[in-house]
Formats: structure tokens, C-alpha cells, sequence
């Protein structure tokens, strides 16, 4: 069953690029939000149920696993990076998730150029890194989500893990 949303949902930045075309044609407003989705918690579901209600499409940016485990340490993702995809792709509220390799989200901003990159609370209009590629051309920032009081790193700590830091 699971299998079924992932091959349906789960596609590449360069299928996405035309499909955003195509659904922008149409009228459709493309969401895109980004993350490592390690631990996939209430905080995400609220920041993706938050980016969905902003328009009519929403794709969800997924960081690789190496390009978690450089952001988040050695020991994450928790999760690969197919069986984050697949219980992202299951969730109602997402449309499509494409895996992105780099550190940023930049590349595949600039590859979809979505109408809406939603970001979650613990980032201002302001301080989103990518504000100034969205709002080249056309697209802008939206904050979405509760407020940042969910987090991987602490449902891990609460299960009795170190951070990374604390290990060395």
C-alpha cells in the first residue's frame, strides 16, 4: 500500500519542473516547502498542513540523506531517505516530494519556481536564507506552522540520545 503513494507522489526535480509548468498553466498556486523530516512529528505535520492551505499544490523538498546527515550530524537521518519520501507522500496534505541532494534548497526553488516557499516559525519573511531567489521572480515567502516548539533533536534527546556534540 505504502508503495503505491510513492510511486505516484515521489518524483524528480526535472519531472517536477514540468509539472509545475504545466499546473501553473492551469491557474494552479504551487507550495513548496523544505526539510529533513527525520522524525516526523506534530510540528511537521501542523508547518505542512500550514503550506497546503496556502495554495492548490503542495511539494514537499526532502533533503537527501547525506545532505541531512552534513546538517544534522553523523548519526541522522534516523530514517533513509525513501522511507522519510514514502511517509511524506502518505500524509493528505502533500502532493508530491522530490529528494534534493544539496545543502540548500536554491536549486530546486529555481528549478520550480514555486508561487509560495513556506518556511516554518522558527524563520521570519526575513531571515528565510532563500528570500531574495523567490522573490526574483515573482514568488514570495510565507511563515506557516506553530510556533517551533516540536523538534527532532528534542523528541531524541527525550528518548535518552546525545547530540552529536555531546558525544565528541
Amino acid at each position: 500500500m505504502g508503495s503505491q503513494y510513492l510511486i505516484r507522489k515521489l518524483k524528480t526535480r526535472e519531472e517536477l519542473s514540468h509539472l509545475a509548468k504545466e499546473l501553473r498553466a492551469e491557474g494552479k498556486r504551487i507550495v513548496l516547502a523544505n526539510g529533513c523530516f527525520d522524525l516526523l512529528h506534530v510540528g511537521h505535520i501542523r508547518y505542512l498542513q500550514g503550506a497546503k492551505e496556502l495554495g492548490d499544490i503542495l511539494i514537499v523538498g526532502l533533503n537527501s540523506d547525506q545532505s541531512a546527515r552534513i546538517l544534522k550530524g553523523q548519526s541522522r537521518p534516523l530514517f533513509p531517505q525513501d522511507e522519510r519520501a514514502e511517509m511524506l507522500a502518505a500524509l493528505a496534505c502533500v502532493d508530491y516530494v522530490t529528494i534534493f541532494p544539496e545543502l540548500t534548497v536554491e536549486n530546486l526553488i529555481l528549478a520550480l519556481k514555486p508561487d509560495i516557499q513556506a518556511k516554518g516559525t522558527d524563520y521570519t519573511e526575513e531571515s528565510v536564507p532563500e528570500a531574495a531567489i523567490v522573490r526574483s521572480y515573482g514568488g514570495r515567502v510565507a511563515i506557516v506552522g506553530d510556533p517551533k516548539s516540536h523538534s527532532s533533536s528534542d523528541i531524541i534527546l527525550k528518548l535518552g540520545f546525545k547530540r552529536q556534540e555531546e558525544v565528541r
